[in-house]
């Protein structure tokens, strides 16, 4: 039977890091007190896969990694140091490509493949050059161009035919090959070769969907290509006919184009594909496409290993990725609840603030993002961010309204990167209209412009309406109505009755076959919307607090009381005791211990808005064309400031693919060369500047202690909060990581084996402290919380329970105190800098007992305390009552 995990060790696998080298450190994990090695995806993924989210098989473990046999062994591993796993699985999409045989027969196959039904294809097209084709946009110019160039070729290897472009390979249908052989077959005078041609020509059409039909024609064309083979095979001078053919070919352009013409897929130029792209994708990513995970036999297809690894015991859980982006969650964690009823099932759903997991999914809880952001709301000062919104506003001139910002962002990524999925569910709804003759007189535009509107107002990622189950909650109806009167006001120039029209539609009022099929790809859709615009657009614009731009979290809040924390972490105990709490992913914008630092300064509000003028005086020597400008050169500065001490190759980077998804100066599809150039050197120019890097590191020294607090924090917080905690690899030091693929960086595990040994033979707090440069302090925080647990799992679990212990005096604010259970308190402080060395006489009142701090060994008498007694060897309390 799967166990549920008292602690998790997130591991990134690569070709870098295989299943081997993960079996090395797994000694060292254990020894951590881990209880699961939590895995990223390690399904069959894309060559040279940094990350494994680009599955294109389903059945076997990565051959990068190791294979079968690797991960046999890497399993056995675990099992004798009695570790447990849970595994990052990914549901909603695969890879495109050769090494995507499913998507491989699709595209050779059109709409009568085996697996057509797998993918999220539109085959009906609105544009009727893309009735029952998928339009594949990878050319670096306009079709034609590229094939007079004789960049598209076809070529014949003696075992398969295929359609290059550069390096990208394609199927060639085998009803198109009928000219060509019969051609080959007159220069062989071969009359099989003519019995072959004919016989292609003869396989029933690809636009057909009749299954029967479908697999007739697959096991007559294998046939046939069997056919086609032994004859070659026996007569060599076939083969050499039909290289002779296909050379002929490649030189008759308009010959080459109207074979190509005759396959199930259009090849185009790039920029087409946000216009017109006939597949879902995983956000605006043309190289990952939606599955129909929804269809049963799609599911059991794609989960008959999981499924058995979490039946044999290989898994004890899994982590199951983009849940939005499925067409209905529910129904997906449903099922797999049902096939593995006792699994540990986290979903990495982005709640957005004020938002919760919905008690109905049958699964443990998220992936953390909702108590990461906790946490950092948690230490940033209220007042301080209120005047940071001041100083950031004189110094770049940008909004400082967050929701305006995240509105103007989605409505951009709507009109431009996912124009193809507006365009889609436009035609869906004027399909709606034309049947409802109160609405046939909606023209197109009026309905692409109101769609955009109502989903760039929707404050959640998503909703989750199902009309064929009449599924519609409170919670979801409040969001479409907020988001439809949002729309409403803001588009005056539209017909009120457009958006009460949507909103009819959107809330069951109105039903049918088509509207139900609006429904569901609209809710897949906002999500999308969400992703593109705030995430990855919005939180690289709005520079006020970057540490406060992160998945799920709301950059314009100021912040949370002690009594909001408290509130959450019991509603957690309450709804969701075990779900994933963590502090840094592989998808984070920056580790925890930079946005613990960067939380300091608005602490000192004020001297941040001194030296922010101050070195954008001393530096503007080194800015080229008024380039870069202040709100990225806001940015860069809280970035150095966090991450410090940084590499010029990294910061340089990082700065290039920040400036890009900000999409404001540069972008990924239309880069601003000039200003990249003068972003790299004025980076270049100020990390050679004495006296800027002295004023850096002034200011760096400033806050550094603070921001080491507030890392430890953290880190006990996550691990004695109500949930299953999560350490990103490597996290258990300092971690000055910044985005992917920076966080992705090799692990120096000798030297973490180093360091848990020498705690493990014994150190004083005193001397711990002593060694906070490297980190140590952070790791015997992780050490003995994992411990704790692992000796007494029932103080954190699902029955724990959590009760707040709330100071008193002056300083109260500043410091967070709970009991799990009646056994454990966690005391942490915050707004260390603000604090000072006085914690003018502020008290706890400890439960009655004998109580000693697992961190320093200080035993301590229950009852009213000063909380400069319980912290003044350690920055943070964990206290464990004494049996008598």
């Amino acid at each position: 039977m799967p166990q549920i995990p008292l602690s998790t060790y997130r591991l990134q696998l690569y070709a870098g890091f295989t299943f081997e080298d993960a079996a090395g450190v797994a000694d060292y994990i254990e020894a951590l007190g881990i209880s699961h090695v939590y895995c990223s995806p390690y399904l069959q993924a894309v060559s040279g896969s940094t990350h494994g989210y680009d599955v294109v098989d389903h059945q076997r473990p990565n051959e990068e990694l190791g294979g079968e046999e690797g991960h046999s062994l890497f399993c056995q591993r675990l099992k004798d140091l009695g570790l447990g796993q849970v595994l990052d699985i990914v549901p909603n999409h695969m890879a495109l490509g050769e090494q995507n045989r499913y998507w491989w027969d699709v595209i050779e196959n059109g709409p009568s493949s085996r697996y057509a039904t797998w993918f999220d294809i539109d085959w009906h097209s609105a544009e009727v050059k893309l009735q029952n084709k998928v339009l594949i946009p990878v050319l670096d110019d306009q079709y034609g161009r590229v094939l007079s160039s004789g960049r598209i070729r076809m070529e014949y290897t003696g075992e398969r035919f295929q359609i290059r472009y550069v390096d990208n390979l394609f199927p060639v249908a085998p009803r198109s090959l009928s000219s060509l052989l019969t051609r080959a077959a007159e220069y062989a005078h071969n009359d099989t070769l003519h019995f072959i041609a004919a016989s292609f020509l003869a396989l029933p059409s690809p636009d057909s969907i009749d299954r029967g039909a479908a697999s007739a024609r697959h096991r007559d064309k294998t046939v046939i290509y069997g056919l086609l083979k032994q004859l070659c095979e026996k007569q060599p001078e076939v083969q050499a006919a039909i290289s002779r053919g296909v050379d002929e070919l490649n030189h008759e352009i308009d010959a080459l184009d109207d074979v190509l013409n005759q396959q199930s897929y259009r090849l185009a130029y790039w920029p087409t594909a946000d216009q017109e792209l006939g597949y879902r994708r995983f956000f605006d990513v043309n190289t990952l496409i939606g599955l129909r995970m929804e269809r049963e036999h799609v599911f059991e297809a794609t989960h008959c290993r999981i499924l058995k690894w979490l039946e044999d015991g290989t898994l004890d859980g899994v982590r199951i990725d983009h849940p939005d982006g499925l067409r209905d969650p529910l129904q997906y964690f449903e099922r797999l609840r049902k096939r593995a009823p006792d699994a540990w099932i986290i979903g990495e759903k982005i709640l957005e603030p004020g938002e919760f997991l919905r008690e109905s999914w049958p699964i443990q809880g998220t992936s953390g993002y909702d108590f990461m952001n906790v946490c950092n709301r948690l230490i940033v000062h209220g007042e301080g961010l209120i005047e940071l919104t001041k100083t950031y506003s004189e110094f770049t001139n940008e909004p400082i309204d967050f929701a305006e910002l995240s509105h103007q962002k989605k409505q951009m990524v709507e009109q431009e990167a996912l124009g193809s999925d507006i365009n889609r569910l436009a035609s869906l709804f004027v399909e709606i209209c034309e049947n409802n003759r109160d609405r046939r007189d909606y023209t197109r535009a009026e309905i692409r412009r109101a769609l955009r509107e109502v989903a760039s107002f929707f404050p959640v990622y998503r909703t989750y309406v199902v009309a064929d189950r009449d599924r519609i909650v409170d919670e979801d109806h409040a969001n479409i109505e907020k988001a439809i009167a949002l729309a409403k006001d803001r588009r005056q120039d539209l017909d009120a009755g457009l958006f009460d029209f949507i909103a009819d539609v959107l809330t069951l009022r109105v039903r049918g076959k088509v509207e139900s099929e609006f429904l569901m790809r609209f809710q897949q859709f906002t999500s999308t919307v969400m992703a593109k615009g705030v995430e990855d657009t919005a939180f690289y614009c709005f520079n006020r607090m970057i540490g406060l731009n992160e998945v799920g979290n709301d950059p314009g809040c100021d912040g949370i009381s002690v009594a909001e924390f408290h509130d959450y972490s019991a509603k957690m105990q309450a709804t969701h005791p075990l779900t994933m709490t963590t502090l840094s992913t592989h998808d984070t914008k920056r580790a925890d211990d930079v946005r613990a630092r960067l939380a300091t300064i608005t602490e000192i509000p004020g001297r941040w808005r001194a030296v922010l003028n101050r070195w954008s005086r001393m530096n503007a020597q080194f800015r080229t064309a008024n380039f870069p400008d202040r709100n990225t050169e806001c940015f860069l500065y809280q970035t150095l400031i966090g991450a410090w001490p940084v590499t010029k190759d990294r910061l340089t980077a990082y700065m290039e693919k920040a400036t890009r998804e900000a999409k404001q100066q540069t972008g990924w599809t239309q880069q601003n060369k000039e200003f990249e150039e003068a972003l790299r050197n004025f980076i270049e120019r100020i990390l050679e500047s004495p006296e800027f890097i002295a004023e850096l590191e002034a200011f760096v020294g400033r806050v550094l202690q603070a921001g080491r607090i507030n890392s430890l924090v953290q880190t006990l917080v996550k691990f004695t909060a109500p949930g299953v905690p999560d350490t990103y690899q490597g996290s258990e030091l300092w971690d000055l990581s910044l985005v992917d693929p920076d966080n992705r960086r090799p692990v120096d595990y000798e030297t973490r084996r180093t360091i848990l040994n020498d705690l493990k033979k014994g150190m004083l707090a005193e001397e711990i402290m002593r060694e906070i440069d490297r980190g140590v302090p952070k790791m015997w925080v992780t050490h003995k919380a994992l411990s704790l647990r692992r000796q007494h799992p029932e103080w954190f679990g699902a029955d724990a329970g959590y009760t707040p212990l709330l100071a008193e005096g002056l300083k109260r604010e500043h410091v967070v105190a709970y009991l799990r259970g009646s056994h454990v308190v966690t005391i942490v402080p915050r707004w260390t800098l603000k604090l000072g060395d006085s914690w003018a006489s502020t008290t706890l009142n400890l439960p009655q007992g004998n109580w000693k701090n697992a961190l320093t060994g200080d035993v301590i008498k229950g009852g009213r305390l000063r909380v400069q007694t319980l912290l003044q060897h350690f920055p943070v309390a964990l206290l464990t009552r004494e049996t008598e």
